[in-house]
């Protein structure tokens, strides 16, 4: 295992200081659509309040809401859409939990709702690229963002981290052009998107080469189709497969990751934590 690159100065997200290095946080997903890959959409607000608080009580650190599939075969919505099925599940999950949430979106009015909303940081999957308005909104607010790199629709340059890499540079730069400071930043090397299932698997085994960039990384691999295909299952079947990639991600250095299956992954996280980070009877709780 290679020692890792010290790690970043902490950052403040809806109130809660997060301090790289110490320890991997986990993100619950909610997913507030109709046709979420992973079957786990839920629409009523209540139903989503209920899963969030179950969430925070297995120990999520986050709650990342989002409104619109992202699956390769997606039908986009537009901006009234998304915030129509975004709101109702946004205020209810606020008004049961102060855990910090982020708002899964691409489009500079949903986040902006979003952010009055009660949402604290963003998470795009298009990395500021998508809206050109995003960025703008995000450094208003002066909240963090989550900043993804997406392969889709590009050319493969023949290295997928060096393409990770340099896509993560661009937001980044869009980010700060805007006027949010790079150490507001978290960046994500976006597994499943773009990639074939062998070019995923080779990000995961070189993830550690992206701690170079100096910001903290958020990795999302939960039930994805690269674990089916090297599992053979089906999507609710692979958890055994998703808790394999966040213990090697702990190894190699992530901050964050981003599950379905918070009651599982915090067990996965936290003793591979105790073995990465170390581990004294003090330190358990």
């Amino acid at each position: 295992m290679e020692p890792l690159v010290p790690p970043p100065g902490p950052i403040e997200i809806g109130g809660r200081t997060f301090e790289w290095g110490r320890r991997t946080y986990v993100m619950g997903i909610v997913n507030a659509t109709p046709d979420s890959f992973s079957g786990d959409g839920v629409l009523d607000p209540g139903r989503a309040a209920d899963q969030a608080v179950r969430m925070v009580a297995d120990g999520a650190d986050l709650l990342d809401i989002g409104a619109e599939s992202t699956r390769p075969d997606f039908a986009g919505v537009d901006a009234t859409e998304e915030w129509r099925r975004l709101e109702p599940v946004l205020r209810a999950v606020r008004a049961v939990t102060a855990v910090p949430i982020t708002v899964d979106t691409s489009k500079a009015l949903v986040a902006e709702r979003a952010f009055e909303s009660g949402a604290d940081a963003l998470n795009d999957v298009r990395g500021l690229l998508a809206d050109p308005a995003l960025a703008g909104v995000v450094a208003r607010y002066g909240v963090p963002a989550v900043l993804m790199h997406n392969q889709r629709g590009r050319a493969f340059g023949g290295d997928v981290i060096g393409d990770i890499e340099a896509g993560l540079r661009r937001s980044v730069a869009v980010a700060e052009a805007a006027g949010t400071p790079f150490h507001r930043l978290i960046l994500d090397p976006g597994f499943g998107f773009g990639w074939t299932p062998a070019q995923n698997l080779e990000a995961l085994r070189r993830l550690h080469e992206l701690r170079r960039l100096g910001r903290p990384l958020l990795l999302g691999t939960s039930r994805k189709s690269t674990l089916g295909v090297v599992l053979g299952r089906p999507v609710e079947a692979r958890g055994w497969g998703t808790a394999a990639t966040m213990a090697l991600a702990v190894a190699s250095g992530v901050d964050i990751v981003r599950v379905h299956d918070v009651t599982a992954m915090i067990d996965v996280v936290r003793v591979a934590d105790a073995i990465v980070r170390g581990w004294a009877p003090a330190d358990a709780s």
